[in-house]
């Protein structure tokens, strides 16, 4: 069961850590999706890797005309495709085999809050959400990392309770940008000037 206070670890390090390819594609993918740190892309990669780990176990049972294995071949396939990674209908194993991880980390809340314009990159949508700014649903999420499903993903929205679910507030995208002050000079009308003593304002004595 392991000590309460330590969680275990939910992800799998890569097996050789020099690798220049797989270290330049994980950079690239790390500031495509705004991630913090490489765990959050080695979860997603394990959580993927589970995926197709029983799908692999379940095509080789369905061969045997299992009944149970169809079963849970369907139960596999519609869960995924309400997370949204397959399509609903007419999805197949060889789907699941096909899935990639840039397929988990697009159904990240932080990546579809950034797709829905409520952040100007994928670190504000971050911050957004860490901060509690962002809503699924009725729900405030806190986690970046949570997938969304495919009925969740229409009520993504700023939370009610959050400063920034007003219209004008300025870390907005689309919010009216303030209005700058006059230039010193600009806009004055010149006025009748201070008096002058007399023979020097050019009038009558």
């Amino acid at each position: 069961m392991g000590d309460p206070k330590f969680s275990r670890r939910r992800y799998q390090t890569p097996s050789h850590p020099w690798e220049g390819e797989r270290i330049k594609a994980e950079n690239e993918l790390l500031k495509k999706y705004g991630l913090k740190n490489k765990k959050e892309l080695w979860r997603a990669q394990s959580v993927l890797r589970r995926f197709r780990h029983r799908a692999r176990e379940l095509q080789a049972l369905v061969r045997y005309a299992d009944r149970q294995a169809g079963k849970e071949r369907d139960e596999l396939i519609g869960r995924l495709g309400r997370l949204g990674l397959l399509p609903t209908e007419g999805a197949t194993l060889d789907d699941v085999l096909g899935l990639d991880v840039e397929a988990v980390l697009s159904r990240r809340l932080q990546t579809l809050a950034f797709v829905k314009g409520l952040a100007f990159t994928p670190h504000q949508a971050r911050q957004f959400i860490v901060h509690g700014h962002v809503s699924v649903g009725a729900r405030r999420v806190t986690v970046p990392g949570y997938l969304v499903t495919r009925t969740e993903e229409g009520s993504i929205a700023y939370d009610t309770r959050s400063p920034i679910s007003h219209d004008l507030h300025p870390a907005r995208p689309g919010a009216p940008a303030p209005e700058a002050p006059p230039a010193e000079g600009e806009g004055d009308v010149p006025g009748p000037g201070p008096p002058q003593p007399p023979g020097l304002g050019g009038g009558a004595p």
